[in-house]
């Protein structure tokens, strides 16, 4: 899989921005004091994050304009870091991008001095029909019969569809623990949180220990009626 594949998956900037509360609020939800996915105001705009602690990232921002998406896999033969005399972006990955997104190219928290440090880019303008990746983008041949992630774009893919039965695979093998799918569903539904929904969840949690971070995600909260 790689940046060409994901574009023709990826789901409408609403959908998308979406998905990302609810992955950020899963996430939040599970009390670990680092989250793999999270959600954040950006200068202006917002932004949905990813983080293994490992190196590998992908940042989406959502502005007026629309969204950009910069990823990095650091094992990716398509990093920046791979060429050994200086830093070099892989051909292609930026080829078509419009003036609307420019300034992420150059946007400190993308970069290592003056390089962006990315091994997939993806962009699409508000009145975009579809995402774009760069044009021409030729891949590196793959290191061995494993290697079918050639730039990390996969990462991408639990929010290509629900992310319910996804982010129960997901929390199972990463948290190595059995998350209540109703309750993701209602999550990934962007139902109103509950605290039986934050306790189903997580029994150590309750919906007054998330709140403010889930208000500040722009999560609907249900209103007690009295």
């Amino acid at each position: 899989m790689n940046v060409y594949d994901i574009v023709g998956r990826l789901p409408s900037i609403p959908v998308l921005r979406d998905r990302c509360r609810a992955l950020a609020v899963l996430e939040l939800i599970q009390g670990t004091g680092y989250e793999y996915y999270s959600y954040t105001a950006w200068g202006d705009d917002q932004a949905a994050l990813m983080s293994n602690g490992s190196g590998d990232e992908y940042t989406i921002v959502f502005s007026e304009a629309g969204a950009f998406i910069r990823l990095f896999d650091h094992e990716s033969a398509m990093s920046p870091y791979a060429a050994s005399d200086k830093m070099a972006l892989w051909p292609g990955l930026l080829d078509g991008l419009p003036p609307e997104f420019a300034g992420h190219v150059t946007e400190p928290a993308f970069c290592d001095g003056d390089d962006l440090v990315a091994t997939a880019v993806l962009w699409r303008r508000t009145t975009d029909e579809r995402w774009h990746a760069g044009v021409g983008i030729t891949f590196p041949p793959p290191r061995g019969r494993h290697d079918i992630n050639p730039d990390g774009a996969d990462r991408l893919s639990i929010l290509c569809d629900d992310i319910a039965d996804e982010y129960v695979d997901f929390a199972g093998d990463y948290y190595e623990a059995e998350i209540d799918r109703d309750a993701v569903g209602h999550v990934a539904a962007l139902r109103p949180l509950t605290d039986d929904v934050v306790r189903a969840l997580n029994r150590e949690s309750s919906l007054a220990a998330v709140r403010t971070e889930v208000v500040a995600i722009g999560y609907p909260i249900a209103t007690v009626v009295s």
